[in-house]
């Protein structure tokens, strides 16, 4: 090999290495440190490398256990950033980009919508992808593969969907799209599935607005917040001399998210209700939740903590959540999650009046109830609440409005179901 070749292929290999290098620990014990410019998307404050907060009178401190590369707490229904750190910062998203994956594509196929599953549509996935377990040549309803998703974060499950909307490269197209629309300007889709590829890109900043977004639509909160749920499994084999059978054997997958489960030691967060989490080589370990308190609706998304501590993500998320709650209206924020691009601010309505946010109607809770119910039995957010120690109430996000009009309406907030 020449010597200009052997140049330029160490001038290619280094360019890359910053996207293949975000590991949670490494040999010289030393963090990367992040951009000295970062995007001020959301405001100036947000563009600023290190922790960003403006603490009030009464207002606690930030936790002290916090080694996320980049975090974010913000108030899901004013979009108020109340403290950020790096929140611009580009990393590996790993499985929290399906987030945006289910934003794009939820609103395309029924939920009833079945699909036999060729060979080709499970092409293409990495190596130790996490899969649900689907199966070629088998039959699945949209809801099934949903399911799959949001659940076990499976790949398969995933590649199943894409294929469906016109194949991987479509969906990522469709992706890059819808982030650009949220102004999640942070995102570079190469996967639809948050697998590590060179060059996939999010922010805490970009992860929040997507699940803020998600959130609006019914059918996300209720996959996003299931605990539990049955997943279709082969075809029950037909007893010798019997015609062949028509049914097949289920078996129960459980929720990758142990805030929300209470597995692997992680104590479930008291009002939380969704989003996803995610963990890759490169990424490290990264969470987006929602939560609600005393009619409080907050977001937080950490992204590759450096902790040694067990389940660091999680007990990351917690703190920062047990802070935003103690601190509603003792902070002030410290920038905006911004609106999509064609979203109409309250401000942009007829004679550039603001106009007064709706009031749910008497059957809002009772429409909430019914929208979170899964035609398995598990029940959505009631699952998500049924782990806890009491009956909280919890979030059931509105969905837009036919003007899309921002900032979101009110939540309706309701109880889970008996």
């Amino acid at each position: 090999m020449s010597a200009l070749k052997k140049t330029a292929l160490t001038v290619a290999s280094a360019a890359l290495l910053p996207l293949l290098t975000a590991a949670p620990s490494w040999a010289d014990g030393k963090q990367p440190q992040p951009p000295a410019t970062m995007s001020s998307v959301g405001g100036t404050r947000l563009a600023m490398a290190g922790t960003q907060v403006d603490l009030g009178l009464g207002a606690p401190v930030l936790p002290k256990k916090l080694s996320g590369r980049s975090w974010i707490v913000a108030d899901a229904e004013s979009g108020d950033v109340l403290a950020a750190h790096n929140p611009h910062w580009r990393l590996a998203p790993a499985s929290t980009l399906k987030m945006l994956f289910a934003d794009t594509l939820l609103p395309k196929m029924p939920s009833t919508e079945q699909h036999k599953v060729a060979p080709a549509d499970l092409a293409g996935m990495g190596e130790g992808s996490s899969l649900v377990g689907v199966k070629e040549n088998l039959t699945y309803s949209v809801h099934d593969l949903w399911l799959g998703v949001f659940l076990r974060s499976g790949n398969d499950a995933v590649h199943v969907l894409a294929a469906m909307n016109g194949g991987v490269k479509k969906t990522v197209q469709d992706m890059q799209a819808h982030a650009d629309e949220l102004q999640a300007l942070d995102t570079h889709v190469v996967s639809p599935d948050g697998y590590d590829e060179p060059g996939q890109l999010s922010s805490a900043y970009d992860l929040t607005l997507f699940a803020r977004s998600g959130l609006q639509n019914k059918d996300f909160r209720e996959y996003c917040s299931t605990a539990t749920a049955k997943f279709p499994g082969e075809m029950v084999k037909a007893k010798k001399g019997k015609k062949p059978s028509k049914k097949r054997s289920t078996f129960e997958i459980q929720n990758t998210n142990k805030l929300l489960t209470g597995a692997g030691g992680v104590s479930p967060y008291q009002g939380l209700a969704g989003v996803k989490n995610g963990n890759t080589t490169h990424a490290g370990s990264t969470f987006t939740g929602v939560a609600e308190r005393d009619g409080k609706v907050l977001l937080v998304t950490v992204m590759n903590p450096s902790s040694d501590e067990n389940q660091a993500v999680y007990e990351e998320a917690g703190r920062l959540l047990d802070w935003g709650f103690a601190s509603a209206g003792k902070v002030t924020p410290v920038g905006k999650l911004v609106p999509p691009k064609s979203a109409k601010t309250d401000t942009q309505q007829a004679g550039g009046k603001p106009s007064a946010a709706p009031k749910p109607s008497p059957d809002a809770g009772a429409r909430a109830n019914a929208s979170a119910a899964v035609s398995d039995g598990s029940s959505g957010v009631g699952i998500a609440l049924s782990i806890t120690a009491g009956a909280l109430i919890v979030l059931a996000a509105a969905a837009y409005l036919v003007n899309r009009r921002w900032p979101l309406p009110d939540l309706v907030r309701r109880r889970p179901r008996p």
